[in-house]
């Protein structure tokens, strides 16, 4: 072969490499710092503290910070939303968006993070946020890297039997404006939470979830439910890809992210909306993908929580 058909062959391989990498979901990177944040800033409208606590098992580590309006309580308390990832929420939290909360009863933030200076901690979130897989909790998922999955209920009970007890010793909570956000696992989470422990919050925020996990099995699991007094807003961006043509790579992950149609948030929110007591919604972000959807799915979250319409003064 001459030397030539050698340049090109290398050339043709490296674009295919590359147009195969620009289509795969965008990986977090573990070891990302979390850098300077709001609370190092400072905030005109929010002040900061925290406390820190482990699982039952004492194998992960968490830093729950508790964003607290600088404005008094209502009679009730204040309404607040408990934020999954919450060292990378941290990180992406903007002091324009916490101002315009005012114009309704800014919501406390609990920020459920890793006890440390990482924006996330992918071996707890990858255990923490799936539900149980078929083969039980603790199994190694292929397509999260065969690190150990299914341990949601665990993390559930931890978040409402301890976590949430802790905050209520704190800060005046009203308990009956209570909501939850997540993003990508944390988005299953959110999801499987409304499916398992349904009145545990009222407003419920799944930022582009993975509904791919177990190639779909979330929706067959819980095609039963009946419903709820809930409102549930799931988010996703336009340029985010949860399918690929067949072929194209051979990897566990993405064939499960194959099996789920594309359009497969909407239809779930389509068909929550109908069941009884559910208030549920699909938002489409235009020109955005997986990973710029953690930060643009916060704003909604927040304005819903104050009692404002989460989509007034959106990008």
């Amino acid at each position: 072969m001459r030397r030539f058909d050698r340049r090109l062959i290398a050339s043709l391989l490296g674009l295919l490499l590359s147009l195969l990498a620009s289509t795969a979901p965008a990986r977090p990177d573990a070891q990302q710092r979390l850098g300077e944040t709001l609370v190092e800033r400072g905030s005109a409208h929010y002040r900061f503290e925290h406390f820190e606590l482990a699982s039952a098992d004492g194998q992960r580590h968490y830093r729950v910070r508790l964003g607290i309006p600088r404005s008094a309580p209502p009679a009730a308390g204040y309404p607040a939303l408990y934020l999954l990832d919450g060292n990378a929420a941290l990180a992406a939290l903007r002091e324009d968006w916490l101002a315009e909360l005012s114009q309704g009863q800014p919501p406390l933030l609990v920020l459920i993070g890793p006890a440390s200076d990482n924006r996330l901690d992918l071996e707890a979130r990858m255990l923490d946020y799936t539900p149980a897989p078929p083969a039980g909790p603790g199994t190694l998922d292929p397509a999260l890297g065969d690190r150990p999955s299914g341990g949601a209920e665990a993390f559930r009970e931890l978040l409402v039997q301890r976590i949430r007890p802790q905050v209520l010793k704190r800060v005046a909570v009203d308990e009956s404006r209570q909501g939850i956000w997540g993003h990508s696992l944390g988005g299953l989470f959110v999801l499987d939470s409304l499916f398992s422990m349904p009145a545990a919050f009222h407003f419920y925020i799944a930022a582009s979830p993975s509904l791919w996990w177990q190639s779909g099995l979330l929706l067959e699991r819980h095609r039963d439910f009946a419903g709820a007094q809930a409102r549930l807003l799931i988010l996703r961006g336009s340029e985010e890809r949860p399918s690929y043509r067949a072929g194209a790579v051979d990897s566990p992950r993405v064939r499960a992210m194959a099996a789920v149609p594309a359009d497969a948030p909407l239809r779930l929110a389509e068909r929550l909306d109908a069941l009884p007591g559910m208030h549920a919604e699909f938002r489409q972000f235009a020109g955005l993908g997986h990973g710029p959807m953690l930060a643009a799915s916060l704003r909604p979250a927040l304005r819903l929580l104050a009692g404002l319409e989460p989509w007034e003064a959106t990008p």
